[in-house]
């Protein structure tokens, strides 16, 4: 439930003695602006990253990309402990760090997309910035807090996953395009969670709401790919 209009105003005016209620407003939102404006920063420098990635680990094996995955991961929990103890700078590196390991750790995938089938690139590009676009517009202009979707999209996630292992054992016709189509529903649910989220964020969770919205884009892009590939295969 969104906060009533007195809730809102409150932490300004104890801040601010003597504001008015339109002054406080103008200070909250002067606020929502900067964070927006600072994750979103932060989203296109991740992105950046793993543009230079992709690009540095073009001519590397496909066997290498484990080890980078594995590094992502880990990049992934070092942030999350370097933003529990406020060690923003830290967190903000690892965040980077995460963007290059993965972009190094899909280089030979995209590598071989882009001799054979460069046209699947920009196609995947192009809807994905599309797709986040307008989902993160949505996420970003509900009022209601949606935090009761993470629940649901992290079983969708799950299932996914085991939907994944199976067709490794068991041949279903146009798994492929079924498998990242989900992939695309689920992950764009969590793009429309993520931006809801930012637009009750703080400063000091900038960071961890960045590299949720970098791996919506990140794993969204992905399974473009995948469809946009199976429908030439």
């Amino acid at each position: 439930m969104a906060p009533s209009t007195s809730d809102q105003h409150s932490p300004e005016l104890a801040a601010y003695p003597g504001m008015s209620p339109a002054g406080s407003t103008a200070v909250g939102r002067d606020q929502v602006r900067t964070v927006f404006g600072q994750v979103m920063g932060l989203v296109a420098a991740t992105v950046a990253f793993t543009a230079l990635g992709a690009y540095i680990g073009r001519n590397l094996s496909g066997g290498t990309g484990i080890v980078f995955f594995i590094a992502a991961f880990a990049c992934i929990f070092g942030l999350q402990f370097a933003t529990a103890r406020g060690r923003e700078q830290l967190a903000v590196g690892l965040l980077f760090g995460l963007g290059l390991a993965l972009g190094l750790a899909v280089a030979p995938v995209l590598n071989a997309y882009a001799k054979t089938d460069p046209a699947a690139l920009w196609q995947a590009a192009g809807a994905t910035a599309a797709t986040v676009a307008g989902l993160g517009a949505i996420g970003y202009a509900t009022r209601r807090d949606l935090s009761s979707w993470a629940r649901f999209l992290f079983w969708a996630l799950v299932a996914l996953i085991v939907f994944g292992v199976v067709l490794i054992f068991v041949n279903i016709p146009h798994a492929n395009i079924i498998y990242a189509v989900l992939g695309i529903v689920i992950f764009g649910g969590y793009a429309i969670l993520d931006f809801n989220r930012l637009r009750r964020a703080d400063m000091s969770s900038s960071v961890p709401i960045a590299a949720s919205i970098f791996l919506d884009i990140f794993n969204i892009f992905l399974f473009f790919l995948q469809l946009f590939g199976s429908e030439r295969n």
